[in-house]
Order: C-alpha cells, then sequence, then structure tokens
C-alpha cells in the first residue's frame, strides 16, 4: 500500500514541532540547502542548535582537520563525528535528559561555472534514539543529475530533509527509510548509490541486501561492495584503477567462474602492460540474473553473496543487462584500461541484432558505446556437444557481421583466452546446485575449498547437515 504523500515542507516542520529532537547541521560546498527548509518551515528554534557553513578550506581544516578531498567520506565521517561531540559537550548538561540530539552533515560538489566537474555529495546523520542513548547513523552518496546550479542544490535540500525526517521517522524500517529518500524527487534528478546504516538500531540490517535494494528500487544503476560486506561507493572505490568485471549467476561460485578470472588477468595484463596486481576483479551480478518470474529472493541473493565473500572479490550489483550500459557506466570512474571477460555464449549474444533494436544505431551503436576508450572483451571458451573446445576464433557469424566480428579481433577489442583449464569448462553451476540439493558429494570437487566450506558451514544452496553423502566425504 502507498504511503500518503508528504511535502518538504511538511516533513521539515515536523521535525521541528518533535519536541525530543535538537541538533546541529554542517554543510559544506552547495551553501546551507538543508538547514534552510527547517529554519523557513517555522518553529526551527526548537530543533536547530547550531547551523555552519565552512565553506573555506582552511577554515574547514581548522574545524575538521585536514584531508585530500573535501567531498568524500572520510571528510563526513569527521563532520559528523564532530559536530555529534560538540552537541553532546555543549548540551548535555541543561537539555540531556529530555532530548535526543543529532548531527547532520553534508559536503558537496555542485555544477561549476563551466560546468567541468563531478556533480556529486556525500550526506549523513548521527542520531540518538532516546536521550542519553547511543548514536545511530545514515550516510548516503548521492550524484545530482540536474543541469543548473540552482536546480542540483534545490534537489539536495529536498534529500537531505527527506534523509533527516526519515531517520527520525523510519529508523525502524529500513525500506520505509529507503523509499523516502526521493520523496518529491526523480530518479532523473538525483541517484544515490550508497547507503550505510550503522549502529545499535541497524544491528540486524545486512548492508549487502541495502545495496541490492538501491537498485532493485531505482534509487541507483549500480551498487558496490566489498567481500566483507562493506558498501562502496563506486567513484571512490573504481576511481583510476584498471578494471576487470566478469558477470555471472555465481550460483554458486565454482572452478570455472575462478578460472576465467585467473586467464583473464594473465591476458590483461599482456594485452595492456598492467600488472595484474594492479588490477581490480570485480564480480558483477544484474537484477535481471537474480529475478525469477520479476521477483527476488533475499535468501538465494544472500546465498550467493556469501559465497562470493569467501572468494575475496569486489562485487558489483547492476540494473546493466545490455554490456554497453555495464562499459558507460564503468567509463564514468577511470580513464585505465578497462575489461569484461564473459564466455562464449554470452559474445555470441553481443551480435544478436534483434537485441538492440531499441537503438536508434542498432548494434554499431552498442558497440560505439561499448568500445570506446579502447575496452576489451576477454572471451573464455566453451566445449562442443562432441567435447571439443570452441574458442572465440571458431565463432561464425552471417557475412556482414564476420566482417565486422573480424574487426574487432583485428583491433584486439575482443581477446580469446587460451591460457585455461580444460577440464573446468564442463562445469554448470546448475548441476551443482542440483548435486548439492541430492546430496552428491561430487559437487565439492567443482568449487574452490574455501565455498565448499562456506557452503557446508552456512547451509547455503540447500545443503543440510542431514546430507548423508556429505557427512562420509568430509569424514
Amino acid at each position: 500500500m502507498a504511503m500518503p504523500s508528504i511535502s518538504t515542507a511538511e516533513k521539515a516542520l515536523a521535525v521541528n514541532l518533535d519536541p525530543r529532537r535538537y541538533g546541529s547541521f554542517a554543510e559544506i560546498g552547495a551553501g546551507q540547502e538543508v538547514v534552510r527548509w527547517f529554519f523557513r518551515s517555522g518553529g526551527a528554534a526548537g530543533t536547530i542548535a547550531k547551523s555552519i557553513s565552512a565553506y573555506d578550506m582552511q577554515v574547514s581544516d581548522a574545524i575538521y582537520g585536514s584531508c585530500e578531498r573535501y567531498v568524500c567520506y572520510n571528510r563526513l565521517q569527521d563532520m559528523l563525528a564532530c559536530e555529534q561531540a560538540l552537541n553532546r559537550k555543549r548540551l548535555t548538561e541543561k537539555r540531556g535528559e529530555d532530548s535526543t540530539f543529532f548531527a547532520f552533515a553534508d559536503t558537496v560538489s555542485a555544477r561549476n561555472f563551466h560546468g567541468t566537474n563531478e556533480c556529486h555529495g556525500w550526506l549523513g546523520i548521527l542520531f540518538q534514539t532516546y536521550p542519553g542513548g547511543p548514536d545511530n547513523r545514515i550516510i548516503i552518496h548521492v550524484r545530482m543529475l540536474d543541469q543548473e546550479n540552482a536546480q542540483q542544490q534545490e534537489a539536495l535540500g529536498i534529500v537531505g530533509v527527506n534523509l533527516v525526517h526519515g531517520a527520525f521517522a523510519h529508523y525502524d524500517d529500513a525500506d520505509r527509510l529507503l523509499d523516502a529518500l526521493l520523496d518529491n524527487l526523480s530518479t532523473d534528478r538525483i541517484e544515490i548509490d550508497l547507503i550505510e546504516l550503522t549502529g545499535p538500531k541497524f544491528a540486524f540490517v545486512d548492508s549487502r541486501v541495502m545495496a541490492l535494494k538501491l537498485v532493485q528500487k531505482g534509487l541507483s544503476g549500480a551498487a558496490l561492495f566489498s567481500a566483507e560486506g562493506r558498501v562502496l561507493q563506486p567513484s571512490e572505490a573504481l576511481r583510476k584503477k584498471p578494471l576487470l568485471v566478469e558477470r555471472g549467476h555465481f550460483r554458486p561460485f565454482t572452478h570455472a567462474n575462478m578460472d576465467m578470472m585467473q586467464s583473464a588477468l594473465a591476458a590483461f595484463e599482456a594485452e595492456n602492460g598492467v600488472p595484474s596486481s594492479e588490477v581490480l576483479p570485480v564480480m558483477e551480478m544484474t537484477m535481471h540474473d537474480l529475478g525469477c518470474d520479476g521477483e527476488i529472493s533475499l535468501e538465494d541473493f544472500i546465498n550467493r553473496a556469501e559465497v562470493l565473500a569467501a572468494t575475496g572479490f569486489t562485487v558489483l550489483i547492476s540494473e546493466f543487462r545490455e554490456y554497453y550500459r555495464l562499459a558507460n557506466f564503468l567509463f564514468r570512474y577511470t580513464q585505465r584500461p578497462i575489461g569484461i571477460v564473459m564466455p562464449l555464449e554470452n559474445l555470441r549474444g553481443l551480435f544478436d541484432e534483434a537485441s538492440f533494436v531499441q537503438l536508434e544505431g542498432g548494434i554499431l551503436e552498442s558497440f560505439g558505446k561499448m568500445f570506446r576508450n579502447d575496452l576489451q572483451v576477454l572471451a573464455y571458451p566453451d566445449k562442443r556437444a562432441d567435447a571439443t573446445i570452441e574458442g572465440a576464433a571458431d565463432l561464425q557469424f552471417d557475412p556482414m557481421l564476420e566482417r565486422l566480428y573480424d574487426f574487432l579481433m583485428h583491433r584486439r577489442s575482443i581477446v580469446p583466452l587460451t591460457d585455461f583449464t580444460p577440464e573446468y569448462l564442463d562445469i554448470r553451476d546448475a548441476e551443482v546446485v542440483t548435486q548439492i540439493v541430492a546430496g552428491d558429494a561430487a559437487w565439492a570437487d567443482k568449487v574452490p575449498a574455501r565455498v565448499a566450506q562456506v557452503i557446508r558451514e552456512k547451509g547455503l544452496f540447500g545443503y543440510t547437515q542431514d546430507n548423508a553423502g556429505e557427512n562420509a566425504r568430509a569424514g
């Protein structure tokens, strides 16, 4: 059931009229767009202890400490910690028994005069839920998509009010909190590609699920998290790095998935002269691959996330069904070499003209968008029904597409992977899951040892301790 709409001014007024809420606002980079709503809505004296805008870098450093980048996660953390510490120090004696203190902060880069900068910002709030209680924290990262500076500032003010109001009204409902962040806005104006919830009230919130829901709810086209489950902001995690992305189901992660990445890393290093130690390997899952009949099973997603965590890879969740859209997402963050590793079946799909009828320029437009900036596709071979191995050089298309394919092969936009493990070409993840459920101990030979251990320990993909074959194997 849809929640009734509430305006930005009404949200600000609701916070102002709540006698429990008292705190400070600190905003850097785009004016005091958030606190302005609270001043305009009335009753601000009951809510705002202080409003500050340390716009000058030297002033900002003097208050919060120096940093290399002013619009970044670490700067926001410093601002929140400093302001909440001051609230406690200055206000506890007179208001500590009746008030729940909060500190809101943002650090933002809105559109500059020439329109040459990245328009984004970090926003966060530290807040108590009862007087004298511990702090809970919400941090988000936004990309501002309006073309004019004034529009960006307006959108920033609205999303900031949504964050403050949501922290107080929806801290016990993470789904509702997410939905409310774009109240009175649209994804044409603001994209939210990170949300981090920490503190006692969010102790049972899985940050990986929150990353998934950002994409599922359309707040962002993609979300990123580390092997440890920590949410990552793409512009910081991917910034200026050589990238190698492997798309897959990872249900579960198998030796074939690992072999594909290791083979691609070796080829990528040889092709680009970039040491594999510098390359960030990323495992990507699309919403299409996660869904079934339009529904997404959170249990299934967590199963996949758990086995990927065991491999140590960074994980990307995206709604980019088409590879050229994935490529354009990666181009935002780095000018270093980018590779996309894929099985032969997916490479064939790139040359399916029917898949690109929505583009004005059809398949040529898709390739133009995908292969700019010297992006490379690294193609993992397949095994035919007759047990012969088929590689990228063996693919055949109709005569017109054949010329295009030969051109891309010649310019090394498509690179056949030749250093692979032939026996892994027989592995199919669906068969592995079937074996796990059936109690066929052979499944463990098809996945890395650490992945098998996690599947057993956490009972993933239908594994149970009652599985007699597995108990015999473990013994």
